[in-house]
């Protein structure tokens, strides 16, 4: 399947009215991001810590001890089909199993592979860090009732109103330009320094790992990095 160009800024009307259409054709679609250069990460390549874990173009939400032995780094896209099955399925056991006992430190960070896309991480960065990873859950856990409607924009509204925020707020956000390049800006940095075409990306202790992780596949990740 043929790369998607990266776009130029764009105006709200533009931006609302690409959200619009991307939700109509991504079902199904293993999408891919970019032309511009990036370089080859192959599967298991394993990238320097200082580099991951560099500054962002938005801060990272930090889940779990600061000290745990194993950090796993997450690109997601907010309509990728894959992403939702691994926080469907797998994501619970990695909080419940890893993250809450101390042995594991999760970051999510924003790859939107559309427009669409781009819009739910922002409005879940305008829900505040403190329900960030909240809003991202709910969104995920109810993705096939936004992403893959004639109405997105509507369904996404209607969804975040569960949380608290009003049409205006919702509206605001949506039209923050400023989110808005921090948000691509966060994804061109990861495509362009880690070679990241699609999602789901995982980087554990460095180790580049793509494709949706079984909550078995996982066990078998990280045991023998907590058994060091």
């Amino acid at each position: 399947m043929p790369s998607q160009k990266k776009r130029p800024l764009m105006s709200r009307r533009n931006f609302l009215e690409l959200a619009a259409a991307a939700a109509l054709t991504l079902a199904g679609m293993a999408a891919l991001v970019g032309t511009w250069s990036r370089p080859a990460h192959a599967q298991g390549t394993v990238v320097p810590t200082d580099q991951l874990m560099a500054e962002q173009a938005l801060p990272d939400i930090v889940q779990g001890k600061a000290d745990a032995p194993v950090t796993i780094v997450e690109y997601a896209s907010m309509t990728c089909s894959h992403c939702a099955a691994f926080h469907a399925m797998t994501y619970p056991t990695l909080v419940s199993k890893y993250v809450d006992t101390g042995k594991v430190r999760f970051i999510l960070r924003e790859f939107p592979l559309d427009p669409l896309a781009t819009a739910a991480f922002m409005l879940a960065r305008c829900s505040g860090p403190q329900k960030r990873n909240a809003v991202v859950d709910l969104l995920f856990d109810h993705q096939k009732d936004w992403a893959f409607t004639d109405k997105p924009l509507e369904a996404l509204s209607n969804l975040l109103k569960q949380t608290g925020m009003t049409q205006a707020s919702f509206e605001t956000c949506i039209n923050d330009q400023s989110l808005y390049e921090k948000v691509t800006s966060e994804r061109d940095q990861a495509s362009q320094k880690f070679g990241i075409e699609a999602t789901p990306m995982f980087f554990i202790n460095g180790r580049k790992i793509s494709g949706e992780i079984s909550p078995d596949a996982l066990d078998k990740l990280l045991d023998p990095l907590l058994k060091k």
